[in-house]
């Protein structure tokens, strides 16, 4: 249940995995985040574990990283935390020593009113579930976790995916926008993630999105691993070279292989149809300095912690083959 505004103002599996890591992996994983690192290199929380301490720690002392990105803890949604658990998660960032990227919120993961529902959608919810008529009150309550977190960007949707979006697409834009607005009073900027269980899920709609919400604080979270779930998608170099390179304001890191069936699996950042040396050296090209933030996803080494810290191995590796100083 979402916290009240009231309320919120009141108040080892994963190292058998290691080992089975070449050195060089091993020693990327270990290995702290240079200054020079043009990306805040960061990795999702609960990919990691449901613990929050556990989490902050395999963060910042085993991934050596200093920034974080928040979606859930201690099996809630960060939404939902009440106020001593959000004093304790801001303790444990603290201890740490960690900075958060963005509040990787449900916002807009909800049904548009009055469309009809895509028949055998999958829906990853992250501990999330609450309908349209919340949306605007989880708005407000994400702005207030942006200073608790001293954090200036809020993730959202754009609504679960409709077979035809054409009749509602205008309307959708135009709450996103009125967000958007909202958000930019607060000196927030609101991140779209294209999603491919959200009506904004390839390159090609995120960039006819931008496009028709022109806000400056109104932003991409560009994530090419959702892109390549689409058969005909190909995340980089073509999806990614029809987006506007100044609205992309956050980017997550996983990959993916697609099934001849249609369907997909999730894996290692080193392995699937997202060339991930190319597309880290793209956005350096391009003058992006904001997350490359690790969404896992992947459980093919038994637990989220195992799998991520292959995941996070082989994002260091291709950041290093880009020629990023991380």
């Amino acid at each position: 249940m979402l916290a009240t505004r009231r309320d919120f103002l009141g108040a080892l599996a994963a190292a058998g995995a290691l080992t089975a890591l070449p050195s060089s992996s091993l020693s990327a994983v270990f290995a702290s985040v240079s200054a020079e690192c043009p990306f805040r290199l960061s990795v999702i929380n609960d990919e990691i574990s449901p613990d929050f301490d556990h989490a902050c720690s395999v963060t910042a002392h085993d991934f050596g990283l200093h920034w974080i990105e928040l979606r859930s803890m201690w099996n809630k949604n960060v939404t939902d935390l009440d106020a001593n658990e959000l004093a304790e998660a801001a303790r444990i960032l603290k201890k740490y020593k960690l900075r958060v990227t963005d509040i990787a919120s449900p916002l807009y993961k909800v049904d548009w009113p009055g469309a009809p529902r895509k028949a055998g959608q999958e829906r990853d919810q992250f501990h999330a579930g609450t309908d349209f008529s919340k949306q605007d009150a989880l708005l407000g309550h994400c702005i207030d976790l942006t200073r608790t977190f001293s954090t200036d960007r809020v993730r959202c949707f754009d609504f679960w995916r409709l077979d035809d979006q054409a009749p509602y697409r205008a309307a959708i834009n135009e709450k996103l926008r009125q967000a958007a607005e909202l958000c930019a009073k607060s000196n927030v900027i609101l991140i779209l993630e294209n999603e491919m269980s959200c009506n904004t899920a390839t390159g090609e709609e995120a960039a006819a999105v931008l496009k028709a919400i022109p806000n400056k604080n109104f932003m991409l979270n560009w994530d090419p691993g959702n892109a390549g779930t689409f058969a005909n998608e190909v995340p980089f170099p073509t999806a990614y070279d029809l987006l506007p390179k100044d609205r992309i304001g956050h980017c997550h890191a996983k990959n993916v292989t697609r099934r001849p069936d249609g369907k997909f699996d999730w894996q290692p950042v080193g392995t699937g149809v997202v060339d991930w040396v190319g597309q880290l050296r793209a956005l350096r090209s391009d003058g992006y300095h904001y997350a490359v933030s690790l969404e896992t996803h992947w459980r093919g080494a038994g637990t989220p912690e195992a799998s991520s810290r292959i995941s996070m191995a082989d994002l260091k590796k291709a950041l290093t083959a880009s020629g990023a100083a991380c």
